[in-house]
Formats: structure tokens, C-alpha cells, sequence
């Protein structure tokens, strides 16, 4: 059951829509005894228990209660894991009392100013840490790009779990100078994202990327971008100076050799 399991949560990664989705509903489906049992267990995975962390929890207590229960879960998740549990006791009683409440006023007569449409920022600076992580899954682009910035580094990795990330958004991420050091080296350390050569080059050149990544990316890049990485005096000085190496053992390599002297 556990292999069942794990493949379907290595399928809900797929870049391809259809079958990341397929996979998640499956498994949103699946029995939940079930499930109960394997994220319960010590043994299972922590791939698993990440995925059913970050994307099965809302409104699911059992699910919860079974992670929690977990004492191979590592703490990262038993924090984002509380947070959910927290955000189900705290946002369900809210929302049954505003869906009670009638509508002020009139049909068609103007609401007073202060039910006017707050702006993102606001509306997202009004969200508890729970509700920002239910966001970074589940909202939209714009939400995302605001809430990968959020000091709080559980709901900046939830932005980069959310199944609905693009590549684009990914290659923006990577090039922002106001993420933390953190989201970077996630970025970096992540195949799935360094898949796309778009992101290599962004991360190397973000100013704000850590020097130890910066060095390890470089052999990926083809020479134009070395080149241009040369000229970058935003990035770190070692980083610029390992990229002159590069090019010039590029440039020594693909001279033609002359004959030795004494043949």
C-alpha cells in the first residue's frame, strides 16, 4: 500500500497538468483508514508525509492527527502540520458566523466604505501564519509572488509546494532580490527546478544567492552567460572571478594546438 501510495505522490509532481492532477484527486479520494495507517507509520517515507503535510491536511483532522502522531515526522513539518490543525479551529467557527450573517443594506444600495475591497498586501497582511500557508497552496499567481517573500520560512516553502508553481513563476522567484537566502537554496537544491535553464541563470545571477550555490551552478551555465556573469559586479567577486576561470580554460582548450618544437 505504501508503494501504491508513493507512486501516486511521485505522479502529483508531474510538470504535466493532467496527470498531476489525476494523482492528487486519487489520492484525496483515497480511503482514509488508509492513509491513517501509512502516515502514521515510522516507517513511511518522509516524501509522503511531506506531500500529505503540505497538500491533504485542510480539513482533513484524521490526516492531521495521524502526522502528529508520527514520531519519525521531522519538525518543519509537525510545525506547518500545527499551524494547519490551528487554522481549522480557529477560520471554521469564523466562517460559519459570517455565512450566517445577512446582508447589510438594500439590494443594489452602496455598502459603507469600510467593506470596500482591501488591496492584496492588506488582506494578506491581516492573515495568521495558517492562513498564509492555505494561500501559498491554494491561491493564485499574484498571492504567491507576495507571500514567497513572507519572513516566515514555512510559508515561503509552501509557495514552492503549491501544485499550481509554473516554471515562469519559478524563473521570477529566482531572480528576486527580496526572497530570502533560504527560498534560494531551496530553488537550488530542487531538480524538478533546475530542470529549466532560465532558473540556473537567474539564481547565478541574483546577488542575494549563497556563494557556496553560485559556485556549484556554474558548470551549468554555456559560455555566453559565463561571459555575461564576468560583467555582473553584483554578484559575489569569487563568483566572477570563477566564471573568468571558466572562460579562459574554455578559450585554451578550443585553440589549435601547434606542433612541439624538437620533432
Amino acid at each position: 500500500m505504501i508503494d501504491k501510495i508513493e507512486i501516486l505522490v511521485f505522479l502529483a509532481k508531474d510538470k504535466d497538468e493532467t496527470i498531476c492532477t489525476t494523482a492528487l484527486n486519487t489520492l484525496l479520494a483515497w480511503n482514509a483508514s488508509e492513509l491513517v495507517q501509512v502516515i502514521s507509520n515510522p516507517a513511511t517515507p518522509v516524501g509522503i508525509l511531506e506531500f500529505v503535510a503540505y497538500h491533504m491536511t485542510i480539513g482533513r483532522k484524521e490526516l492531521i492527527d495521524a502526522l502528529l502522531g508520527n514520531a519519525a515526522l521531522p519538525n518543519d513539518l509537525r510545525d506547518l502540520v500545527k499551524v494547519t490543525s490551528a487554522l481549522e479551529e480557529e477560520t471554521t467557527p469564523v466562517a460559519a458566523e459570517a455565512a450566517a450573517e445577512p446582508a447589510e443594506g438594500a439590494p443594489g444600495e452602496e455598502q459603507p466604505k469600510e467593506k470596500e475591497r482591501v488591496t492584496l498586501l492588506q488582506r494578506i497582511g491581516r492573515m495568521s501564519a495558517a492562513e498564509k500557508i492555505k494561500t501559498a497552496l491554494t491561491g493564485n499567481q499574484e498571492e504567491r509572488l507576495v507571500l514567497i517573500r513572507d519572513s516566515n520560512k514555512i510559508v515561503a516553502r509552501a509557495v514552492l509546494q503549491s501544485p499550481k508553481l509554473t516554471d515562469q513563476e519559478i524563473e521570477n522567484i529566482a531572480s528576486m532580490k527580496s526572497v530570502t537566502e533560504e527560498v534560494l537554496r531551496l530553488i537550488a537544491t530542487s531538480r524538478k527546478f533546475l530542470k529549466s535553464y532560465g532558473v540556473v541563470r537567474q539564481l547565478i545571477n541574483n546577488p542575494r544567492l549563497p556563494i557556496d550555490i553560485g559556485l556549484h551552478l556554474l558548470n551549468r551555465l554555456n559560455d555566453r552567460d559565463l561571459k555575461g556573469l564576468m560583467l555582473n559586479k553584483n554578484v559575489a567577486e569569487v563568483v566572477r572571478g570563477m566564471a573568468m576561470k571558466a572562460v579562459k580554460a574554455k578559450e585554451e582548450a578550443t585553440k589549435p594546438k601547434l606542433p612541439g618544437k624538437g620533432h
